[in-house]
């Protein structure tokens, strides 16, 4: 059974595990301002040491692919791929808003027992659910279709409609929000993310304010592992979605 790191730093919620077969064995998370860059080596370290593993034990790194911040995706990337060059292991890409997908997902295998959704992804009775958002729990007879949502600043975000077999249905794209948005899908939508807050003026089911998290990773990484889906260590770039715009501030020197 593989064993995997887990990066994910798309957002401000920078976090890490450990896989060991089909479970998370252990995690790290910090929503400290800037916590990337000090933090995301430093906490794969800690998960390596408490599970007495050197980096080359592992079989792969899995890390956020995005869309989400140009910043956190940069160092997440950096530190996965520092990881396999050193190690001589695969690297594994899943999205952030496939990650956003599941997190919700396994959260109904909480309330639920396990959803039919994991085995069609997975085929291999994964059943490991993460933590559930506790003031936040989740609605699933009135909810036909899941839409994540990463910020990207103002009332734009990324996103994309997934059915609640785990499955995207639209393309991602960014998306400037209005209470006409996803009319097709948003009556029966949970929308889940870090921007679901400003997404309230649409008229969806279900609204669950959070970060993507590592745990979350688990199903998709297991799932791209098995498959052999990996990416090119030295070419891999992550999927900004928008080019990245320096800007020069207003204060000059």
């Amino acid at each position: 059974m593989p064993r995997l790191i887990l990066i994910e730093t798309s957002t401000s919620l920078c976090s890490t595990a450990l896989v060991d077969g089909d479970s998370i064995i252990c995690s790290r998370r910090s929503d400290q301002p800037r916590a990337h860059a000090a933090m995301t080596a430093v906490f794969v370290k800690e998960m390596l040491d408490e599970a007495g593993w050197k980096a080359a034990d592992c079989d792969a790194v899995a890390v956020s692919a995005g869309p989400g911040s140009y910043t956190g995706l940069r160092v997440g990337s950096s530190t996965a791929k520092g990881l396999c060059f050193g190690a001589n292991i695969p690297l594994i890409s899943v999205g952030t808003l496939d990650t956003l997908v599941w997190q919700y997902l396994d959260s109904i295998s909480v309330d639920d027992g396990p959803t039919a959704s994991q085995d069609l992804f997975l085929n291999t009775g994964v059943q490991k659910p993460n933590p559930v958002f506790a003031s936040q729990r989740p609605r699933t007879n009135d909810i036909k279709y899941i839409i994540p949502v990463i910020d990207a600043r103002r009332m734009e975000v990324y996103t994309a409609v997934y059915g609640i077999d785990g499955q995207r249905i639209t393309d991602i794209a960014p998306v400037i929000v209005d209470e006409n948005s996803f009319a097709e899908y948003v009556k029966d939508a949970v929308v889940i993310g870090d921007a679901a807050e400003k997404c309230k003026v649409m008229p969806a089911a279900q609204f669950i304010n959070c970060c993507p998290e590592a745990n979350a990773m688990l199903h998709p990484a297991l799932a791209r592992f098995k498959a052999s889906l990996f990416e090119d260590v030295a070419y891999f770039e992550p999927f900004y979605l928008k080019q990245f715009v320096a800007t020069v501030g207003k204060k000059l020197f």
